[in-house]
């Protein structure tokens, strides 16, 4: 067995298209030969023509990463959440099964849902969104995840910077700047995870920028539960606003007006707006340096991990430092 058999990020080097299609027959499906490559980095992700049916899209998980376990609850939720009637892309259940293994590759089958990037300027829409992610959070909070992580500063912010740190791609002479930059936003994002108490996490999204979800003229439709996680419900709604402090507001309150229909919103977690966004930033950088050995990542991102870019990042911790200082969003 080669090194690269044993490395994760680099295992998909024997994922070529007739893996592929070897794995969509082994699953009962039959491929016509339509193959199309989706744009996806954690893992890959392809669209699937199908004989005499709709296309479909596979998703190959990056090995390594999740237990069966963890992905199986990722479904379940996705299920759980279908039948409630929120429009969710969920894997399809074949014989029964919703997640899959040949060669060596888990992945699992959803049906194709086409839709454009949302227009988050329209005040209708973020309503809109709103009343979606209420009904999300209200399932949510159901249950508990107890095969998913949880979102903290631990493994989102700490860990994420002994990791860049151990592994040498700090530029030395940045090194004192960036651990002492990036301590002090980490203390600031625990005092703040702190002082807001009596919180009950639930079940979330977990990574809900724009990028996925899709819209088409019925509304909204969420996709790529990847990153489903245990947190506080503002992390799925922050990602989803942006400009200057007074338009940030003005977002937020259209967002949480349609929330409030179906789920209680405590605007005590506007607070952890900045300390969520802080640990984003952290654990950003620690994602694309774990992924660092995957050949696709160089090329998608060949901006990282320059001497620029761990200048700009230190700027950039400096600047939300400040951010973290400021009171919260007011709606």
């Amino acid at each position: 067995m080669s090194d690269q058999d044993d490395d994760p990020n680099t295992a998909y080097y024997r994922l070529d298209p007739n893996a592929v299609l070897n794995a969509i027959e082994s699953a009962g499906l039959l491929p016509d030969g339509r193959f199309l490559a989706l744009n996806s980095y954690e893992n890959r992700v392809y669209q699937i023509g199908i004989e005499d049916a709709d296309p479909v899209v596979v998703k190959f998980y990056r090995p390594g990463r999740w237990p069966d376990e963890a992905i199986q609850e990722e479904h379940s939720f996705a299920h759980e959440l279908v039948e409630h009637e929120i429009p969710v892309v969920a894997p399809l259940a074949i014989d029964g099964k919703t997640l899959h293994s040949h060669a060596g590759f888990r992945f699992a089958i959803f049906p194709r849902r086409g839709g454009r990037w949302p227009d988050l300027d329209n005040p209708d829409n973020l309503v809109w969104l709103g009343r979606f992610m209420g009904r999300i959070h209200l399932v949510g909070g159901v249950r508990p995840f107890r095969n998913r992580p949880a979102l903290d500063a631990r493994s989102f912010g700490w860990e994420a910077r002994q990791f860049l740190l151990d592994e040498g791609f700090i530029p030395s002479e940045l090194i004192p700047a960036y651990e002492s930059v990036c301590e002090d936003v980490l203390q600031r994002v625990e005092s703040a995870l702190v002082r807001i108490t009596n919180i009950d996490p639930i079940r979330l999204h977990g990574d809900c920028h724009p990028g996925n979800i899709l819209w088409t003229d019925d509304g909204p439709h969420f996709v790529d539960l990847d990153d489903c996680r245990t947190g506080p419900a503002v992390q799925d709604i922050w990602m989803l606003v942006s400009g200057d402090r007074q338009e940030r507001a003005a977002q937020l309150s259209e967002l949480l007006e349609g929330y409030s229909d179906f789920r209680d919103f405590d605007v005590r977690e506007l607070a952890l707006i900045e300390p969520l966004r802080a640990l984003r930033m952290v654990h950003y950088a620690a994602w694309l340096a774990r992924r660092w050995t995957d050949p696709a990542f160089p090329m998608a991102f060949p901006w990282f991990n320059s001497q620029r870019y761990w200048e700009d990042h230190i700027l950039a911790l400096r600047e939300q430092m400040a951010a973290l200082d400021e009171p919260p969003l007011v709606v």
